[in-house]
């Protein structure tokens, strides 16, 4: 029997607008971007509203699946767009639009990666540049349990590694030349967390 909601153990920052003072980037965290009663309500609809797959990666030769569940969505208007692929619903359009007035860009696509647990993660990584170019804008909110996000400078061994926590609520852009000087993590924690789920707004384009 369930005495509460998984909502109720969820904790929002408390360190409001952050800029943080690193080389080769330019990196802003705002907690409580959404309030509690919001970031409730977004989470339990995303969690339990969204058609969450699966998808198989390449990792050292061989194809294995990810420790995490994904769903895409992108505006159909975009060249080589899924014309079938899934509609913005009315609280990921909410969302976007809220993210948009803060940077004041346009973003047409959207990657949301659920983690389910402890044993869900992401490893070391730069984002693909393929369709976001060299140095991509990446607008990310958090719902859910709070999850250690580390970065690390590929090339100055000098510079320690950077541990944010991103709790319920919270807003991070990674800007400027960020992707191209570091890499970034979500990983795996022995604690006993509940489902986390992460929503990263790009700037997609085709050749």
């Amino acid at each position: 029997m369930t005495l509460f909601n998984d909502t109720e153990l969820f904790t929002s920052g408390l360190r409001g607008k952050t800029v943080f003072d690193l080389p080769d980037c330019e990196l802003i965290l705002i907690d409580n971007f959404f309030s509690k009663e919001e970031s409730d309500q977004y989470y339990e609809k995303l969690l339990h509203q969204t058609k969450w797959r699966e998808y198989e990666m390449e990792m050292f030769d061989k194809t294995v699946t990810a420790p995490r569940m994904i769903a895409w969505y992108e505006d159909k208007e975009n060249k080589g767009a899924d014309p079938k692929g899934p509609d913005w619903s009315y609280d990921l359009l909410s969302i976007r639009s809220r993210v948009e007035k803060e940077t004041q860009l346009d973003f047409n696509s959207l990657l949301l990666n659920l983690y389910r647990n402890g044993n869900d993660s992401v490893a070391w990584h730069s984002d693909k540049e393929h369709h976001t170019g060299s140095n991509p804008i990446i607008a990310s909110v958090t719902f859910g349990d709070t999850r250690m996000f580390r970065l690390r400078h590929k090339f100055r061994k000098d510079i320690g590694q950077v541990e944010i926590p991103l709790h319920h609520g919270s807003f991070l852009l990674m800007a400027g030349t960020t992707n191209s000087f570091w890499q970034h993590q979500v990983p795996k924690t022995a604690k006993n967390v509940l489902p986390r789920i992460n929503l990263t707004f790009r700037r997609t384009f085709r050749k």
